[in-house]
């Protein structure tokens, strides 16, 4: 893959990681990877504050942080990190600069679970074999894959093991046969998932099977960020942050939402800028 179209830094100007060869062939090999530890103590608290006040304080936040990437939440969006796995799996090298992203923003929602809460619902999976205008698809080549619609998870409080985080069918995004039932219950060892401090991050491809499930820890509940990432001329999600809260971000960062097309006889010719008129924003 030729680096030299992607962006380097992100929109706060830090430098981006980029994936390495094992986490390369992990998100191949299983279809998706954790990345533990991202967020510092200070960099965390007022995320996780920001979060509980959009859950259930939100006409309290000024209008350019009533959204769940809004105020000290939008440096998730474009976590060095993040961006690091996003241009190696996702990215339309066409359509990205240093100044531009070559992915959008899909879509996104904060879960906030308490124990007892049960969310265990097999789907996906077999993405390989899916049409392109699914968005839920996954295609490789040698040595380079393509993740169509990616969903990026921050764990904003600690998991641990048996606490009741994402489980994954590993490998079911290039499944070719169909997925028998009996393999799906929730006690099947096929089932694999992570435990993480709070700060983390899990990203994976939604053409792999996957299920939330029974949030089991009494005294600390599950805070959640889970976003999803399109390439630049694709959207499944309806859901737009407003205008207030784009118009409060860096350039950069902006270019996340601009509008879901590639080329045409616009000035300019190719979607590599955001403005008013150029936003992925439904009416």
């Amino acid at each position: 893959m030729d680096k030299m179209l992607l962006p380097t830094t992100n929109a706060d100007g830090l430098p981006v990681v980029p994936m390495n060869e094992e986490q390369k062939y992990i998100f191949d090999l299983k279809g998706w990877i954790s990345l533990p530890g991202l967020l510092s103590e200070e960099q965390l608290e007022p995320v996780c504050a920001h979060q509980m006040k959009f859950l259930y304080e939100r006409d309290s936040l000024p209008k350019e942080e009533r959204d769940n990437h809004g105020g000290p939440s939008q440096i998730l969006l474009d976590h060095p990190a993040v961006v690091g796995v996003l241009n190696e799996i996702l990215s339309h090298q066409s359509l990205a600069t240093e100044a531009c992203y070559g992915f959008r923003f899909d879509h996104t929602y904060t879960s906030h679970r308490r124990a007892g809460h049960d969310n265990f619902r097999p789907h996906g999976g077999s993405g390989f074999f899916n049409f392109s205008g699914s968005s839920h698809l996954y295609q490789m080549q040698q040595g380079r894959v393509h993740a169509g619609l990616t969903r990026v998870v921050w764990e904003l409080n600690e998991v641990e093991k048996g606490d009741g985080g994402t489980m994954f069918l590993s490998g079911s995004h290039k499944a070719a046969f169909p997925r028998p039932t009996e393999l799906c219950e929730r006690d099947s060892a096929l089932w694999e998932t992570y435990s993480c401090p709070a700060g983390s991050v899990v990203i994976f491809t939604e053409a792999l099977c996957h299920t939330g499930t029974r949030w089991t820890n009494e005294t600390r509940d599950r805070l959640s960020l889970f976003t999803c990432y399109n390439t630049v001329n694709a959207k499944w999600g309806k859901a737009c942050p407003p205008p207030e809260v784009i118009a409060s971000m860096p350039p950069k960062r902006q270019t996340l939402f601009r509008g879901v097309w590639h080329g045409m006889r616009d000035v300019p010719g190719i979607n590599k800028y955001y403005d008013e008129a150029n936003t992925g924003r439904f009416a």
